[in-house]
């Protein structure tokens, strides 16, 4: 027990006596000083030339900025090429994940004509499918109602097509969405330039999203369930302005 108790107390020569250290410590402060100790071969030294390595001392002397930066540099294009290869191999995953489930959602649509836990189940999950969707899109302001186009012409719809297809819009819904960009098919109480006039404040209680790149938003149902019937439509509204929306 004694000699425990003096263990501690016991000097010894610092490891690097060989490389020059003459000093003679207490055993319990020996690795401190060994990670401060100068002559110390492996204590790391920064580089003075600035290229911002950190060195071991016995290494400083063959130490060339430029090997090592070249080094580090083929070290990293090296890695970038591997996760550029691991990407395109997550892609490929993605993609045939993609497949197969859009050949699930084929399966439960044709199923759902005759089976009604079939229809039910393939409803929901179009539903969530939206939701998800919507999810993704930015939030949008309209700060001028009267600049909406409320009768586009083809072109320009199908620009927006695009841009919502582009966006990640599910098939089920995205020819509806477009049938619902003219007045045409506009509840009550968007139908006519004078009834929006009147509702603009209304309108400023809509949720819409934005249309990636264009002067167009989203007011989906699925956001939209505190909006009165006579301002809403299934499975919602798109809107083009020729300016406006923040």
């Amino acid at each position: 027990k004694r000699d425990f108790f003096l263990f501690p107390r016991l000097c010894i020569a610092c490891d690097n006596a060989v490389y020059g250290c003459t000093l003679v410590l207490k055993l319990d402060s020996l690795a401190v000083h060994l990670g401060e100790c100068e002559y110390n071969p492996k204590r790391p030294l920064p580089c003075e030339k600035g290229c911002g390595f950190v060195i071991p001392k016995d290494e400083y002397k063959d130490h060339n900025c430029v090997r090592e930066l070249r080094s580090l540099i083929h070290t990293q294009q090296q890695k970038l090429g591997e996760l550029k290869v691991e990407i395109g191999d997550q892609n490929l995953t993605i993609n045939e994940l993609k497949r197969e489930l859009q050949l699930f959602k084929d399966f439960m649509r044709a199923m759902r004509v005759s089976n009604p836990v079939v229809r039910s189940i393939a409803d929901q999950m179009e539903r969530d499918e939206v939701v998800r969707w919507s999810n993704t899109l930015a939030r949008a302001r309209v700060t001028r109602w009267g600049g909406m186009i409320s009768t586009p012409d083809e072109a320009l719809q199908l620009m927006i097509k695009r841009a919502l297809s582009e966006s990640g819009c599910p098939p089920h819904i995205i020819d509806d969405l477009m049938e619902n960009c003219h007045e045409r098919r506009w509840p009550r109480g968007l139908s006519s330039l004078e009834t929006r006039q009147n509702n603009r404040r209304i309108y400023d209680n809509y949720v819409c999203r934005r249309i990636p790149g264009k002067q167009a938003v989203l007011v989906l149902s699925c956001d939209n369930a505190h909006m009165a019937e006579d301002v809403m439509v299934e499975p919602g509204l798109v809107m083009i302005f020729a300016h406006g929306i923040e």
